[in-house]
């Protein structure tokens, strides 16, 4: 099957960061179809040989093991290939038009790595140019929008070019091995799905903990923030995933209709609710691995006088049958005391004790995301001969079964990006969101933008370095629960 990718934003981060060492791997596993090109698109005026030589330097700031060696890379770069494109030009994509005619490849994939305010102008000139054919399948890169309006707006804009099963609305954590593993937990064994429920579960926490700052998007983060960025679509397509009823069967709309179903169920917000169960936090100056670090305000093309949000932690119901009452705790921010990105399941305790166990001890399942990827499985035990002491046999000791994935597979493994860009070349929209999922998410996340926005109190500062503000663990305690780290 032979593909065109033509890459808008060509020469920008995303591309070099993330797509292209993407497609390196594809290419090297032989995964990748035979008879593709990938064309960069941008406002640069390179050729194909300078475009190469930009994407080979930009391969060393890459992780080691996704380099290729100079013999890769110039079979890989035989399908690079780069067109100067001004998105706000109509005879640039009319150039671009006449380039994919001649090649007539089986099938066209445009992807809009590009600021999401170009979305709508792009989809319209590409309709003009005639590049919606039916064999044309557009990917979208979030944030989709910045609010419900916006989002709207431009889902309402591409439908009118493109069809729902041509638009690929990319949100990578769906495409990471682990989060695969989480569907595969569910629903390809038996063992957990009769504890799936509020009778059993106490409460889950969601945690995506970044070290980082905010590196060089200042700018764009600043627009942004921790809310936009993460929570609307990572953590809460995390949260369906975990809450989800089984599909009928493993089809995209099957899988995308029962997710749509848990953001419909999440408990509206209430003006208490906004108050006590959202937390925001911004980082001041602090230590971060040995080393002093500035805080946000500090950060450059940040404002100076800044109130976006670098942390948020939120407390979530859905009022479902099989979840009613159970919390769901979401925590997400730049700056923390580490990269790490899990999710808890804290079972209810045995109904009758009749062992002695350390204070606290519960079942737990911990599904490590990144940078670890595994599974853990917290048990209690007897994990020492007491015969010889009063009440033998009666003490319990926390133990734990742990599955590391790279170890049990190898380090190879498929990439989320990796991944992605395959299933949209094969058509496959399994792990892509619809935009009702989306603007459901958006619904949700409103009441909060907009309680921020008469707030005056601002994000409250956390030190670089640590777990965010303490009215996070607050939050938490008052329903007598507290953050994994802290137990």
């Amino acid at each position: 099957m032979s593909f065109d990718l033509v890459l808008f934003g060509g020469t920008g981060d995303l591309a070099w960061r993330k797509l292209m060492p993407a497609l390196f791997q594809a290419f090297r596993h032989g995964t990748l179809p035979a008879g593709g090109r990938i064309i960069g698109v941008a406002r640069d005026d390179l050729s194909d040989e300078q475009y190469r030589a930009l994407i080979r330097a930009r391969f060393d700031e890459v992780d080691l093991a996704k380099r290729p060696s100079p013999e890769e890379f110039d079979r890989f770069a035989a399908l690079l290939h780069f067109l100067r494109v001004d998105l706000s030009k109509p005879q640039d994509y009319q150039r671009l038009a006449a380039d994919l005619r001649e090649r007539n490849a089986d099938t066209v994939v445009m992807y809009l790595a590009t600021a999401p305010s170009l979305f709508t102008a792009a989809c319209e000139q590409l309709a003009a140019a005639g590049l919606n054919t039916p064999n044309t399948r557009i990917v979208l890169e979030k944030p989709l929008g910045h609010d419900l309006a916006s989002n709207r707006a431009i889902n309402e804009t591409v439908r009118r070019v493109f069809s729902e099963k041509q638009i690929f609305r990319i949100d990578h954590y769906l495409g990471k091995p682990s989060v695969q593993n989480l569907f595969a937990l569910r629903f390809g064994n038996s063992l957990f799905e009769p504890l799936w429920r509020r009778e059993t579960i106490a409460n889950i926490q969601i945690t995506i903990a970044e070290d980082l700052g905010v590196e060089k998007r200042g700018a764009f983060y600043d627009q942004t923030g921790a809310l936009r960025d993460m929570v609307q679509n990572h953590a809460l397509q995390l949260l369906c995933a975990l809450a989800m009823e089984p599909p009928i069967n493993a089809h995209a709309d099957a899988i995308r209709d029962e997710k749509l179903k848990v953001l419909r169920s999440l408990k509206a917000w209430t003006p208490q609710a906004l108050a006590q169960d959202v937390i925001r936090g911004q980082y001041s100056a602090g230590n971060v691995a040995g080393e002093q670090v500035p805080g946000y305000r500090s950060e450059p093309g940040v404002n100076p006088d800044s109130m976006t949000e670098t942390f948020v932690a939120l407390r979530a119901e859905i009022a479902n049958w099989r979840w009613a009452g159970v919390p769901f705790y979401i925590r997400t921010g730049k700056r923390l005391a580490g990269r790490d990105a899990r999710i808890v399941v804290n079972f209810r305790p045995a109904p009758h004790a009749i062992f002695n166990s350390p204070p606290g001890a519960a079942n737990r399942l911990v599904i490590h995301l990144q940078p670890k990827d595994g599974l853990e499985l917290h048990l209690l035990a007897q994990g020492q001969d007491n015969r010889q002491q009063k009440n033998a046999g009666q003490s319990l000791s926390p133990v734990h079964l742990d599955l590391d994935f790279d170890k049990r597979f190898g380090s190879g493994r498929v990439g989320a990006y990796e991944r992605l860009l395959l299933d949209v070349i094969d058509g496959r929209l399994n792990l892509f969101v619809r935009s009702d999922e989306q603007e459901e998410a958006w619904r949700w996340v409103e009441p909060i933008m907009e309680f921020w926005r008469n707030d005056n109190t601002g994000p409250r500062p956390y030190a670089a370095g640590t777990w965010g503000p303490s009215a996070a663990s607050a939050m938490i305690a008052r329903d007598a629960y507290c953050w994994s780290e802290e137990c």
